[in-house]
């Protein structure tokens, strides 16, 4: 049963939802419900390429050298696979997992091939546009690939 929180989707308890998983006729049902509604619907939201299109907040002096680094920045998500591209370095792909949401603000785990996560935050603006937030207010502005 998928949980949110500490209390399931569903409102009941987990002493009245194991209750009813009990019963022969919940029990296909729960599966075929369970099974096509995978996904967090963040995770459907983020589906797709992102390219980096531009910096918040970066000082002058900086701006230029952080701009052509994030215009060669690509986020691909794909089910639960994150792959992040730059330039000039090897692509890393890892597992992810919706850790929280708030609002428009959004924080994924990243699983790392030595099992540790990376953690990173994204501020989605709307179907076209996410803003990965690097802290002190810093931001790459990110769109959808069409």
């Amino acid at each position: 049963m998928f949980v949110v929180g500490r209390s399931n989707i569903s409102g009941m308890t987990s002493r009245a939802s194991a209750f009813l998983l009990k019963g022969r006729w919940l029990a296909p049902s729960a599966s075929l419900l369970l099974s096509l509604g995978c996904g967090h619907p963040v995770q459907r939201q983020l589906e797709g390429t992102w390219h980096g299109d531009s910096v918040e907040n970066f000082d002058d002096r900086d701006l230029a050298r952080a701009t052509g680094w994030a215009k060669s920045l690509r986020f691909t998500f794909s089910g639960s696979k994150m792959t992040v591209s730059i330039a000039a370095e090897d692509e890393r792909s890892g597992k992810y997992r919706i850790r929280s949401v708030h609002n428009s603000d959004v924080v994924l785990a990243v699983k790392k091939p030595d099992g540790a996560e990376d953690v990173a935050s994204l501020k989605l603006d709307d179907d076209h546009e996410i803003r990965w937030m690097l802290g002190e207010s810093r931001a790459v502005v990110l769109r959808r690939e069409l």
